[in-house]
């Protein structure tokens, strides 16, 4: 049997919690399956390093910045390393390109394309624990690259695929998925299990639990994943395929506060404009969410669209080198509330009932984004707690 471990940030983030984790490994390794460890930089480094970068440049060399974020998981990948052997027990540390993981050249942001798993193979033949530093490649130039934040979780999803592995285990900090974020609900309870689908849209709509572009490549390659607590022994959340649980109207609600609203007013309103102005957003590699435009009268029209925070600068860039717009508008005193529930495909009135409930609370909906399992909606930023409290209640699922 092989199990992939990923050990996120606050799962390492001090000296004891690494030693935690080796005893962690060690039970997995002792209950007679092999190991493959992925593991995050200790809490609060990633951070760290981001800004000694931005003390230089508010937009560093991305070849640089790849070397320089890199190295946080390279210490952790070391340590854990050096506890397990120092507790007998034969381990090798890995980077990222020595585990064979090679990514396009998209620094910052990079996506793994393939996975030599001849080295990683042939440890574990040798009966070695095998430890990872995750969110990191290599490209074609033997360049080292990232893959972006929650990379660590795309990077054991992607070796358990390749090493056709029977689990996937990611620890975190919390014991689950939950039906919202315990701190902003306490009623909220964790699910036992959740279709890929649903926790796909729940991680795209700001859940911290799993990033999203884990979630679809776990999907695709049907690897069996849980999500559990690296604290204590607790069962965790299984994600798996959707397998008859239609009967669950809704599965979660999602925050998402890494959001700023773009609006473009006075829009020339003709074919192609559309098409101007998110291609010079995607040539910047800024992920564009929802997307509104208004009936065009005058021959001009609005045209709105959400981006995260982190890339609101850069989207003011990109729209001051276009004339597309008499004016543009931009606010990051907003909110994304999501509705997820694999159940709307079979069930009518999941979205009035999301809408009601926040035209009570007086919450006016600036946007308003669906798709066949979710409802996804814009709204001040003072109000996303109390939306995702009164929409828990309403869809009863504290029951």
């Amino acid at each position: 049997m092989l199990i992939v471990q990923k050990f996120g940030g606050t799962s390492v983030g001090t000296l004891e919690r690494i030693e935690a984790v080796a005893n962690r490994v060690i039970e997995t390794k002792n209950s007679g399956a092999d190991v493959v460890v992925v593991v995050s930089a200790m809490s609060g480094v990633t951070n760290q390093l981001v800004e000694y970068s931005e003390y230089f440049s508010k937009h560093p060399d991305g070849v640089a910045t790849d070397m320089l974020l890199s190295s946080g998981e390279q210490v952790t990948t070391a340590l854990l390393t050096i506890a397990l052997n120092a507790k007998g027990y034969a381990c090798v540390g890995l980077t990222g390109a020595m585990a064979g993981i090679m990514t396009d050249d998209v620094h910052t942001k990079a996506r793994i394309e393939t996975i030599d798993t001849t080295r990683l193979k042939a440890e574990l033949k040798a009966g070695r624990i095998v430890v990872v530093a995750g969110f990191q490649g290599i490209d074609d130039k033997g360049d080292i690259t990232t893959l972006g934040r929650g990379g660590s979780d795309l990077s054991a999803v992607a070796l358990a695929g390749a090493l056709e592995a029977d689990l996937c285990e990611i620890f975190t900090d919390v014991d689950g998925v939950y039906t919202t974020d315990p701190r902003i609900e306490k009623k909220a309870k964790k699910l036992e299990k959740i279709s890929y689908d649903e926790m796909l849209e729940l991680a795209s709509a700001g859940a911290k639990v799993l990033q999203n572009r884990s979630v679809e490549l776990a999907k695709k390659l049907n690897v069996k994943l849980i999500t559990r607590s690296s604290f204590n022994h607790n069962e965790g959340t299984l994600i798996a395929k959707e397998d008859n649980m239609e009967a669950v109207l809704v599965s979660g609600i999602a925050l998402d506060k890494n959001q700023a609203r773009v609006t473009l007013r006075g829009v020339v309103d003709k074919p192609g404009i559309a098409a101007e102005i998110f291609t010079a957003l995607a040539h910047q590699n800024i992920n564009v969410d929802m997307i509104i435009q208004n009936v065009g009268h005058d021959g001009t029209t609005n045209l709105g669209f959400t981006v995260p925070q982190n890339e609101l600068d850069l989207a003011k860039e990109t729209m001051q080198k276009l004339s597309a717009a008499k004016h543009v508008e931009y606010d990051d005193a907003i909110v994304k509330v999501s509705v997820i529930g694999v159940g709307m495909k079979s069930h009518s009135g999941v979205a009035c009932l999301a809408f009601e409930t926040l035209a009570k609370e007086g919450i006016n909906i600036q946007m308003i984004s669906t798709s066949e399992i979710k409802i996804s909606m814009i709204v001040d930023q003072k109000y996303g707690e109390l939306a995702v409290r009164v929409l828990h209640d309403a869809y009863k699922l504290d029951k």
